[in-house]
């Protein structure tokens, strides 16, 4: 009898919990294999590590979305001679059985080093008046980008620049021990989102709630300490009205973003604010900045460069990923500049 593919399930899993468009998952493959060999376990054995997986069970993607996969993993199962799987049937009756569907679901995407980042997510582009509160294709190549590179991060303060519903500081967070990390946004409803997603996985916000332009960041660690668990800090931050002062008291040393450059009317304000960060250093070296694009229309991406390019702000492209483990289905046209400030 023929062996299934090997990792077939994990690829599943991976792209299951991460709520990766239903199209992306290894259908093919599943088909391949059942037809070498109709066996029931090998689907049994997916549905253990996606539907009755542990993080599934607590942080569960969108009802639609798993009564999509069980109906498709069941046409599969149909498909072959193999023994039907009660506990399937059981599976797609128990999603059938919830209500109404949310306005948020969760995802779960699963680090290289075995932790994960879970997130509460909304389930439509544009919610609140911002399309904050999902997770962009920038963030997901940034994240993977800094796991790659945890030098740049370790021990460091860095701050984040339109953190959104926080997947790449997390992951850094998780993976690279910063010193300090300041999660940063502007709209109310996305740092609420925000401080509850950093709850979820385990990282606790410094006292006193959301840091504002009105106040200064306590508690972050003196040079050298241990940084297993960094010191997190949520920052109301509008780029247009955030002083020198108030950007030096931060004390950044890396500053990153993601899909921050997609509107003309904030890559002036964006500007501002980077100036605002080269002269506020004091006496200390100016912060390095990774900035990650998706590149949906070139000729905003190219006003942004021509800006940088008059603000005196010089900047190179880095070496781009060969492909997003986040992402499996789509591979789009993101790119990461290096700033200097």
């Amino acid at each position: 009898m023929a062996e299934p593919l090997p990792g077939l399930a994990l690829r599943f899993q991976r792209r299951f919990l991460a709520a990766r468009p239903l199209r992306s998952l290894p259908w093919p493959e599943l088909e391949q294999s059942l037809r070498a060999a109709p066996d029931s376990a090998l689907l049994a054995d997916i549905l253990h590590k996606t539907i009755l997986h542990p993080l599934c069970v607590k942080y569960p993607p969108s009802a639609k979305y798993r009564r999509c996969f069980l109906t498709e993993l069941i046409k599969k199962l149909e498909s072959t001679a193999a023994e039907p799987l009660d506990e399937l049937y059981e599976a797609l009756a128990d999603v059938l059985k919830e209500k109404e569907e949310s306005t948020h679901c969760y995802k779960n995407y699963l680090l290289p080093s075995g932790a994960c980042v879970s997130l509460c997510e909304s389930t439509a582009l544009i919610s609140a008046g911002t399309t904050g509160l999902l997770t962009w294709e920038a963030a997901l190549h940034l994240a993977q980008w800094g796991l790659q590179n945890p030098h740049l991060f370790r021990g460091r303060t860095i701050l984040e620049l339109g953190s959104g519903i926080g997947f790449t500081g997390i992951a850094i967070c998780k993976s690279c021990q910063p010193r300090t990390f300041i999660f940063s946004d502007c709209h109310p409803r996305v740092l609420t989102q925000l401080g509850q997603n950093l709850q979820l996985n385990g990282l606790t916000p410094e006292p006193g709630g959301t840091w504002s332009t009105q106040t200064e960041p306590q508690g972050q660690q003196g040079e050298g300490q241990s940084c297993q668990t960094p010191t997190v800090i949520v920052a109301e931050l509008d780029w247009g009205s955030v002083t020198e002062k108030q950007l030096l008291a931060l004390r950044a040393e890396v500053v990153i973003a993601a899909d921050v450059v997609y509107d003309p009317e904030l890559i002036l304000a964006l500007i501002g604010m980077l100036q605002k960060l080269s002269t506020c250093r004091a006496d200390r070296k100016a912060p390095e900045v990774f900035i990650a694009s998706t590149i949906r229309n070139p000729d905003t991406f190219q006003l942004f460069q021509a800006e940088l390019d008059k603000a005196g702000i010089r900047w190179q492209v880095i070496p781009a990923l060969s492909s997003c483990n986040f992402l499996y289905d789509v591979q789009p046209d993101v790119t990461i500049l290096q700033l200097f400030l």
